[in-house]
């Protein structure tokens, strides 16, 4: 049963531009309060905002200042690149907060939820952070970039995580802290795929995402191994373009980006998945309850991590991008895959934050 509310309440919903995973979990969030009779307003850059504008034609939109992350073309190098741009992120970060400043005024937004946007906040309103990172992963500086994560969220009303506080949890060291004196709120894992019975068409699924250029790196590279690969198999560039193209080429069909539902029925087609390892993947796939295959980024930590916490557990296997080639796969047959995970997210519970404000 859902709360009547009094009056429809705007909230201003700010994903990260990183790869796509964050616009991708703000999906069902941004349905949950069309559904709860709130009003969402949609706003960030880059392709997170083209996939979210795509997905939500009729909400409106608004364009943040870009906070340049950029890949290095060597993994080790990713360190120092994140360094090197930093100045150019405080700049971003600076700016958003006297947009989001006016924004509240301008558009009369009643609560914010950002998803790993650090200069999307507001003292006047409630202000909730969405992050799995509780601990960010950044090899032997990961205590600094920590405590400095830490003390953004702090400032925050709430933080929601993406998992569950239990002892089996998909985030691991993540998403859980010896010792906090945050307001977390442990919400479950976010998900926008649901589970269908459904007749298998293809026998592998490859999808890619994450930021320039090691996705095009890791495209190249599978383009080349896919050839050898007996069985269907369906390649899902992740490149968000205007409009969609499909190719077909031997036993295998591309495309460069599918919109939620497709994506949805495709997954449920398909017999294994090969993918990195960002957590919004992890989350889909347990959603689905899926065996697959994971490539970490090079040089991200958090998802060389999840890669092993994974492996370890015996769900996935995983490779290095350098290291890896079709045959890897069959390794698959010895690890047990996702089970499937039952998402119940209380959100008249979540959202009686956005209430409290008279």
């Amino acid at each position: 049963m859902s709360i009547e509310y009094s009056a429809n309440k705007t909230i201003l919903v700010a994903p990260l531009n990183w790869g796509l995973g964050h616009a991708t979990r703000c999906i069902p969030i941004i349905k949950a309060l069309q559904e709860n009779n709130f009003i969402p307003i949609i706003a960030s850059d880059g392709i997170a905002l083209a996939l979210l504008r795509k997905e939500f034609p009729y909400v409106q939109t608004l364009e943040l200042p870009s906070y340049h992350i950029e890949y290095a073309k060597n993994g080790k190098n990713f360190k120092w690149k994140l360094i090197k741009n930093l100045p150019k992120m405080i700049t971003a970060i600076r700016d958003e907060k006297k947009m989001v400043k006016s924004w509240v005024k301008k558009h009369g937004i009643d609560g914010i939820i950002s998803d790993n946007r650090l200069g999307v906040f507001s003292k006047k309103i409630p202000s909730v952070f969405i992050t799995h990172q509780l601990n960010v992963m950044t090899g032997n500086t990961t205590w600094f970039t920590s405590k400095c994560h830490q003390h953004v969220i702090k400032k925050y009303t709430e933080c929601w995580v993406p998992d569950t506080d239990e002892k089996v949890n998909l985030t691991g060291d993540l998403g859980h802290l010896k010792n906090n004196e945050l307001n977390l709120k442990y919400i479950g894992p976010l998900s926008r795929m649901r589970k269908k019975e459904t007749p298998k068409v293809y026998d592998l699924m490859i999808i890619l995402s994450g930021p320039e250029p090691q996705r095009t790196y890791l495209e190249e590279k599978l383009k080349e191994e896919v050839v050898n690969y007996e069985g269907k198999v369906v390649f899902v560039k992740g490149v968000v373009e205007k409009d969609q193209t499909k190719l077909e080429s031997g036993n295998v069909t591309y495309y460069n980006f599918m919109n939620s539902k497709q994506l949805e029925q495709t997954f449920n087609e398909s017999d294994l998945v090969l993918c990195r390892s960002g957590y919004t993947t992890v989350m889909d796939l347990a959603k689905l309850g899926k065996k697959a295959f994971f490539i970490p980024t090079p040089g991200q930590y958090e998802q060389e991590y999840l890669a092993i916490k994974l492996q370890d557990e015996n769900l996935v296997p995983y490779a290095l991008q350098n290291d890896f080639t079709i045959e890897d796969l069959s390794r698959v047959k010895s690890f047990t895959g996702f089970s499937q995970f039952q998402d119940n997210i209380d959100w008249d519970s979540l959202f009686s934050i956005f209430e409290d404000k008279a």
